[in-house]
């Protein structure tokens, strides 16, 4: 399986894994994929923590850190504080918002509990302290989401020793970013959880590759299968990039909680649609009363990035924190990023399983490519 980035980078499997549970990229990272952190939910911190319990627990294995650096934001430009970017919700937001929750019974947080943060690590200046933590720790990748990352990221990096990689919908934005001195393209196609753009990966992966070559190229975007993995190899890409299939491992099942994995469990690949409903970007989740209220003409709509997070974060607390105190509940607002592969998870699986699993069948379609020549 392993292929010339395989090599450069000391992988035994074509497979990079986007978690924002430590437990689940150190698996895969000892399975002989590349385990990385998705950093954008913690503060500076929290993330410390975690790249101390990673490099402790990869085995020396390669592992990496992603985090959000957006092209464009509300305020984009301007030095901007988080109290100006509180002052930019409207009213009539806030008041949906809390209209929303009372529908559906939503009760406040107890006395002296914190909500999540609302602003995270979503504009270059709370990201770059990220970076240069996430780079003073032997990672072997940086990743980055929503835009090229600076140049001066991608220098600092390279004087390291360490890979840039950054994910991209379209074309254009993949000459972008080789432009800025990536050197991996993540092809994400629209099938994709979390972040995507509107062309799917079996269109998109063989333009992109196509586009930046010699430069390695992922494929991206509902890949859950190792018939997809044979698929995205026979596409030019030298690996898969996978997030969605890592939600529903048993290493994942604390971060994940038993209310989200039972939804993600009983939903098929229809049951996720393409929202700002989480970030103000469009974003693959499932299709909740959350995405279908901010999804409705009639409401407020959702606000740009890094507002709408900012204008729903206490919200997004008190709803996971109910659904937490009720878990047989239907909670019809609980949400999570999720690409169209869900329709596949149906079960919950340690890593390493998942990892063999990917393995055998891609082995599978290959021998039976073969045999069909």
């Amino acid at each position: 399986m392993p292929t010339e980035l395989c090599d450069r980078l000391g992988l035994t499997r074509p497979i990079f894994a986007f978690s924002r549970t430590p437990a689940v990229v150190a698996a895969v990272s000892r399975a002989g994929g590349m385990g990385v952190l998705g950093a954008v939910a913690y503060d500076t911190d929290q993330l410390k923590g975690m790249l101390d319990w990673l490099s402790d627990n990869t085995d020396g294995k390669p592992w990496g850190v992603d985090v959000v650096m957006p092209a464009a934001h509300a305020g984009d430009g301007q030095a901007v504080s988080e109290a100006d970017f509180q002052a930019m919700i409207p009213d009539r937001t806030r008041a949906f918002v809390a209209d929303l929750l009372a529908e559906h019974g939503v009760p406040e947080l107890p006395e002296g509990e914190e909500a999540w943060h609302g602003l995270l690590a979503w504009t270059e200046e709370r990201t770059r302290p990220q970076v240069e933590l996430a780079m003073s720790y032997d990672i072997a990748l940086l990743a980055n989401a929503l835009g090229p990352p600076p140049k001066d990221i991608c220098d600092a990096a390279h004087e390291r020793g360490i890979l840039v990689a950054a994910l991209t919908g379209s074309v254009r934005h993949a000459r972008k970013q080789v432009a800025n001195g990536v050197d991996i393209v993540v092809a994400q196609g629209t099938e994709a959880g979390g972040h995507c753009g509107e062309i799917s990966t079996m269109v998109l992966v063989p333009e992109v590759v196509d586009a930046v070559s010699p430069t390695p190229v992922l494929a991206a975007g509902g890949i859950g299968d190792g018939r997809q993995v044979a698929a995205a190899l026979a596409l030019g890409a030298q690996a898969v990039w996978t997030g969605s299939i890592w939600l529903t491992t048993q290493e994942a099942a604390e971060d994940t909680g038993p209310v989200v994995t039972r939804k993600l469990l009983a939903a098929t690949s229809r049951d996720t649609v393409r929202s700002k409903a989480i970030s103000g970007k469009p974003a693959r989740q499932l299709r909740t009363a959350w995405t279908e209220a901010f999804d409705n003409p009639l409401g407020p709509g959702a606000l740009p990035l890094p507002l709408q997070w900012m204008s729903t974060a206490e919200a997004t607390s008190r709803i996971h924190r109910h659904a937490a105190e009720h878990p047989e509940g239907e909670h019809p607002l609980v949400m999570s990023p999720v690409g169209q592969i869900v329709g596949r998870m149906n079960t919950v699986r340690p890593v390493a399983d998942v990892m063999d699993t990917l393995t055998r069948e891609h082995e599978e379609a290959l021998a039976r490519l073969n045999a069909s020549s």
